[in-house]
């Protein structure tokens, strides 16, 4: 399926493409909270929040993200971002690109989606 361009810089793939992706090696970050990461993800997924919720319910964006991605992902790997719909990981994404990452791909629909599609998923729980 051909990639569909969401912005400027940033490439969005439907879910199929990007677990085609991930199944080739390239990395999945799921940029989506630690919370919502230990309730389910794919396989082998990194995990840098884009944004923090306040104790108000706020979202705050994560004032470290590029250094953390930059301590687990170099520049040139291939990297898939995910989050829980395709909003934040787009923006992650673009951020990403901007910061000099090189092979950046957004996936479009987020976990939901991959979870729609039947897609392996591994909960933190299991892994204790």
């Amino acid at each position: 399926m051909a990639p569909i361009v969401s912005s400027e810089s940033a490439v969005t793939v439907d879910v199929h493409a990007a677990k085609g992706f991930v199944d080739s090696g390239h990395k999945y970050l799921d940029v989506r909270t630690v919370e919502e990461f230990k309730k389910g993800h794919p396989w082998n997924a990194l995990n840098v929040p884009y944004v923090f919720f306040t104790p108000q319910g706020k979202l705050l964006k994560n004032p470290e993200f590029l250094e953390q991605v930059s301590s687990i992902c170099d520049k040139d790997d291939h990297i898939v971002v995910g989050c829980q719909s395709g909003v934040r990981s787009l923006q992650a994404t673009e951020e990403l690109l901007k910061a000099g990452f090189k092979h950046v791909k957004n996936m479009g629909g987020g976990y939901v989606a991959w979870v729609e599609n039947g897609f392996l998923v591994k909960a933190l729980q299991e892994e204790l």
